[in-house]
């Protein structure tokens, strides 16, 4: 299987930011004219904030909206490493709905992956729209090396989330993760990934190289993947 994907190239981290704010915009709005609401997937991470900043002034019906977290760190609520406080911050005062799918911290974190699962049997499937953001290692949502990365990769089909413990913990948020799984990324309606910098690029273009057997998580996820993939890029 071959996955179609075209990059995007921009001068800077704010036409970056305009470009993807405007894409989702779109995906949103056709969403809602083709199914009455919308449900995206949105990564945590520097890089996109500015985006979400931009998408959020955006003229939509955001009641009709939910947003999920594309991977959250098993942390409490409100806490800097958690996902969905960033993204509640700049979504909730627009009046859409987003979704903490780790609603509390849980000492065990395939409770806590087993519980977003099942937070998000009640949403329609597949998403409207997945951003995925990509780490220097490779890795991409919480798709990690680890003793839970087959599990993400080729668990069941229907598993949406589940719970991952990265070997090694990365520094800058040394804790357990929930992840959207290979399979529910893969069948997204849409799915974008927005990166900055020559390192990660590199990284992204050896991992598509490689396919199936990258030793890099995200060409694990992008081989399996059956639509076209946009790929935003500035430096």
């Amino acid at each position: 299987m071959t996955t179609e994907i075209e990059w995007w190239d921009y001068d800077d981290v704010g036409e970056l930011a305009d470009a993807i704010a405007g894409d989702v915009q779109f995906v949103i709005e056709s969403a809602l004219d083709a199914r009455g609401s919308a449900v995206i997937a949105l990564a945590g991470g520097k890089t996109p904030f500015p985006a979400y900043e931009k998408l959020a002034q955006a003229k939509l019906d955001w009641k009709r909206v939910t947003i999920i977290p594309t991977d959250e760190r098993v942390v409490p609520l409100g806490d800097p490493l958690s996902n969905v406080t960033g993204l509640a911050k700049i979504f909730l005062p627009k009046g859409a709905r987003v979704m903490p799918i780790v609603p509390q911290a849980t000492p065990d974190y395939k409770a806590a992956g087993r519980s977003a699962d099942a937070l998000m049997q009640d949403l329609h499937w597949p998403l409207d729209f997945c951003l995925l953001g990509v780490g220097g290692d490779g890795h991409t949502a919480s798709i990690f090396p680890g003793p839970d990365f087959d599990e993400a990769l080729n668990g069941p089909k229907e598993r949406r989330a589940l719970g991952v413990l990265p070997e090694p913990l990365p520094a800058e948020a040394p804790v357990p993760r929930v992840s959207l799984s290979r399979a529910a990324i893969a069948s997204t309606r849409a799915l974008m990934i927005a990166i900055t910098g020559d390192a990660k690029r590199k990284v992204v273009e050896q991992a598509i190289k490689q396919g199936p057997s990258s030793a890099y998580p995200i060409g694990r996820v992008l081989s399996e993947v059956e639509l076209p993939v946009d790929i935003h890029w500035a430096p």
